[in-house]
């Protein structure tokens, strides 16, 4: 949610007008690393964010509509976008963007015991409600994807890295053949504490679901258990929280055995891709020259650090 295309209030003022909508003010949204956002703020005191999509076409970034209006149907706490014309997709400078209201809260830093409880209600509800979810899309990042990503970058690395990233990669292929029962389905894949909003203890909101893609449920659970139970610099797993979050989960969906069996090679994996996102994102704004206050970079050491740190208990 870095501000790529720099928008004027006028601009807004014009798209937003088929929506109903009389735009008094808009602010830019510095956070995430994919696309435009800009909060708007209404004549009536309503809220928005409008969203560019940097890299998708209409058809891409229009998948999304229908699954957050299941997801929402389905009571889950999400922002589900604004129509027009029977279209929530439009074209604001040559680009896919939407409308959809702004839900309030803030990110939990850290995340309570109760939060960390309550995302994991929620994440295993969004398992089971796209199960079966009819939604084809034009990429899936799975295993296969960051296989790629990580032949790709193989060459740029150190001996220390890339030693790092083939010991995942073995001991991953070693673990998972020995335990096949890995459900799949539909995961947000990027289910990190900055997609969310709470009042207190109360969740008020799930952000955020352009990484959208069909892989494991224990990928996603891994990626949820390690932000919610992490407190940044310090990369060690909170042990009452991730215990807190399987109990949790597993009120809504059980775990397979096999799943709790890959559980910890699954939480270095989910840090290993995230270095790898990370690094993968660096050497793009390097090469497009994407630079300044309003593009977040994060940092690929922290994800590199929580391997080594999650590593410790696949190989002990």
């Amino acid at each position: 949610m870095s501000v790529y295309t720099t928008l004027s209030l006028k601009e807004v003022q014009v798209f937003a007008a088929p929506y109903g909508l009389t735009v008094t003010a808009l602010n830019p949204i510095q956070g995430g690393i994919q696309n435009t956002n800009y909060f708007l703020v209404c004549d009536n005191g309503t809220q928005f964010v409008l969203t560019l999509f940097e890299n998708m076409d209409e058809q891409g970034a229009g998948e999304l509509v229908p699954v957050l209006e299941h997801l929402g149907r389905q009571g889950l706490a999400v922002a589900v976008p604004l129509q027009y014309d029977g279209q929530a997709i439009h074209v604001l400078k040559q680009k896919p963007a939407q409308i959809a209201p702004r839900l309030m809260g803030h990110h939990p830093v850290p995340a309570t015991v109760q939060q960390t409880r309550s995302i994991a209600i929620a994440q295993a509800q969004m398992h089971l409600a796209l199960q079966d979810f009819p939604l084809e899309r034009a990429e899936y990042r799975n295993h296969a994807y960051w296989l790629q990503v990580a032949a790709q970058l193989k060459p740029t690395l150190n001996f220390a890295d890339l030693t790092l990233l083939n010991e995942v990669l073995g001991l991953f292929d070693a673990l998972t053949s020995v335990y096949p029962d890995r459900p799949k389905g539909f995961i947000h894949s990027d289910l990190f504490r900055d997609n969310t909003l709470f009042e207190g203890d109360h969740l008020n909101g799930i952000l955020d679901f352009y990484e959208l893609n069909q892989d494991e449920f224990l990928f996603d659970i891994a990626i949820t258990l390690n932000d919610f139970c992490t407190e940044y610099p310090d990369v060690s797993l909170n042990e009452v929280r991730a215990q807190a979050f399987l109990e949790a989960y597993e009120t809504v969906r059980c775990l397979t055995e096999d799943e709790k069996s890959c559980l910890e090679v699954y939480l270095a994996m989910s840090a290993c891709r995230f270095w790898l996102m990370r690094m993968q994102v660096a050497q793009k704004n390097a090469e497009e020259g994407r630079m300044g206050d309003d593009i977040l970079q994060k940092n690929p050491l922290e994800m590199r650090n929580m391997l080594i740190e999650r590593l410790k208990f696949v190989t002990a």
